[in-house]
């Protein structure tokens, strides 16, 4: 098989089914997500199915906006977040600690947890948010739980996560299919649970498709790319380092020696020393009163 690197999500439809779906393929975007962060493979897997999903809901939005899902439990893994824009730009980060099994589950890894999602809109005075307990022991489970309870309607996914990919193929069932075929939401079921990882990691969508839905009349979508583009922004540390106020700054400097920040979600390490702290602060004036 020829390796491909899409990088996008790449949506489809059964015209005569009234059954959406999308295919993910994530590969360096993927790739850059994870580097140097030396995850456990439980933790890494999870973190790659939960990019590939976020893609999908955030490439299916009605209205777009900013997408950010939040694990968070009291196991092993503490929070996962995935955070998500408009423009499909993709970061995340895992928070774990402890020894962590080579088999262990969702619920394992992260004990009584829950799944924030929160959604900011243009023109919104506050995001949107919503709770959902953790429901089954892998993300496709608790996603296919998710969207059944935000969307009602009845879904399934397909995730596999490995150092060089995060991909996927997701279903979902529209309100009139029954009407269309009685039989065809399971059909499709039945069909799609026969993908396997190494298609998805290595066949283009229409390929994939093809394979699984041979019978089927699908009208498959342009692709929409995927991006990892976060560089370092060390004017935005030092603005927050202003905010802290000076007596902070020199309060760090007293423990420390210098200030050290890590950026979890971009992935970038910033340091000042007691020189460049300081000048945070040179153009300070006395307030008159």
């Amino acid at each position: 098989m020829t390796e491909v690197s899409r990088n996008a999500v790449t949506r489809f439809l059964f015209d005569e089914l009234d059954i959406r779906g999308a295919v993910v393929q994530l590969d360096d975007v993927w790739q850059r997500i994870i580097a140097g962060r030396s995850y456990p493979a439980p933790v890494q897997a999870m973190l790659g199915e939960m990019c590939a999903i976020s893609a999908v809901i955030g490439a299916n939005l009605k209205q777009p906006g900013r997408l950010t899902f939040q694990l968070s439990g009291h196991g092993p893994v503490s929070l996962l977040v995935i955070d998500c824009s408009e423009q499909l730009n993709l970061r995340g980060y895992a928070r774990h600690e402890g020894e962590i099994g080579a088999a262990s589950g969702l619920s394992t890894l992260l004990g009584d947890g829950r799944l924030l999602m929160s959604l900011e809109t243009e023109g919104a005075r506050q995001p949107y948010q919503s709770y959902v307990p953790l429901e089954g022991d892998t993300v496709a489970e608790l996603f296919e739980h998710y969207l059944a309870l935000s969307e009602q309607q009845p879904a399934r996914l397909f995730l596999f996560a490995s150092d060089a990919h995060a991909v996927g193929l997701f279903l979902q069932k529209l309100p009139g299919a029954d009407e269309r075929d009685a039989d065809g939401w399971n059909r499709i079921e039945q069909l799609a649970s026969t993908v396997k990882a190494e298609e998805l990691f290595t066949l283009s969508p229409e390929a994939l498709l093809g394979r699984l839905f041979a019978e089927e009349t699908l009208r498959v979508f342009a692709p929409v790319a995927v991006r990892h583009d976060f560089p370092p922004d060390r004017d935005k540390i030092a603005t927050m380092l202003r905010s802290l106020g000076r007596a902070e700054i020199e309060d760090l400097l007293e423990k420390h020696g210098e200030i050290e920040i890590h950026d979890d979600l971009s992935n970038h390490h910033y340091r000042f020393d007691a020189e460049e702290a300081r000048a945070l602060f040179a153009d300070d004036r006395p307030t008159l009163h």
